[in-house]
């Protein structure tokens, strides 16, 4: 069995057909899958499908990108969130230089704020991370996030940088761009994350991994990116699945 760490079924790309999309999951050995809500809809469909579904467990917090819309109130739902039985970290978090939406200032009070949340109620927490490595590293120091604990999901450091990420009480997670073929830094943080680390993703509906590039990502696919990383290390896929599996349990603190 494998665990897809960070899952957006709850996007509409799922709408029409979320159902069949986790009846496939289970066929190709893939439950539990943990569900990303990351703005006021996303998050509400994640607790519906968590609420629906037994193999399904809620991730909640705010995206940088859209930081500059998320209110106090939000941010206290997130909160009263943390309670939820079925909610297992917050997040996806972090900062996001790509696009300009948010201000950087912006992005970064909130990401504060809602690390100072996951250490009140004790949550590990979901990095996002796109072309804001410095500053991601350097305020997860300054605000103590190795107390909590967390997950960078869809990993895009250099070898050099995991680590600093492993000090700070962080696991590693590889989604579909390890199987790319000219994906030369994910292939070399695949063999290097002790495997006690390691977990595995999908972040569909994007990322499709090789062999289904160009098309929707679900989680049934993370056997590919499971497969590739096991045969990148030399071990089998067994070993590789169960050290995945009991790293996200003990992560996400799953039944």
């Amino acid at each position: 069995m494998l665990i897809d760490t960070h899952t957006h079924i709850n996007a509409d790309q799922f709408k029409d057909d979320v159902d069949e999309t986790i009846r496939r999951a289970r066929e190709a050995g893939v439950s539990p899958m943990l569900v990303v809500g990351f703005d006021d809809e996303t998050i509400s469909r994640a607790i519906e499908l968590a609420e629906t579904y037994e193999d399904i467990y809620a991730i909640v917090g705010w995206h940088p990108v859209d930081a500059i819309d998320c209110t106090p109130t939000d941010l206290e739902r997130i909160e009263a969130l943390m309670g939820h039985p079925k909610v297992m970290a917050l997040g996806e978090i972090g900062l996001d230089y790509h696009w300009d939406k948010s201000p950087k200032d912006v992005q970064q009070r909130l990401f504060r704020e809602q690390i100072a949340i996951a250490r009140r109620t004790n949550m590990p927490i979901v990095i996002h991370n796109r072309e804001a490595t410095a500053d991601v590293l350097d305020l997860l120091e300054e605000e103590h996030a190795e107390e909590i604990g967390g997950v960078f999901h869809s990993y895009s450091m250099s070898v050099e940088l995991l680590e600093r990420c492993l000090r700070m009480n962080f696991y590693i997670s590889l989604g579909g761009p390890v199987t790319f073929k000219n994906a030369k830094v994910p292939k070399e943080v695949a063999k290097q994350v002790p495997l006690d680390r390691l977990l595995v993703e999908t972040d569909c509906p994007y990322l499709t991994p090789t062999p289904f590039r160009g098309k929707r990502n679900e989680p049934a696919y993370v056997t590919y990116v499971a497969e590739e990383i096991a045969a990148l290390r030399g071990i089998s896929l067994e070993e590789l699945a169960e050290a995945t599996t009991a790293n996200a349990k003990r992560l996400f603190r799953l039944p």
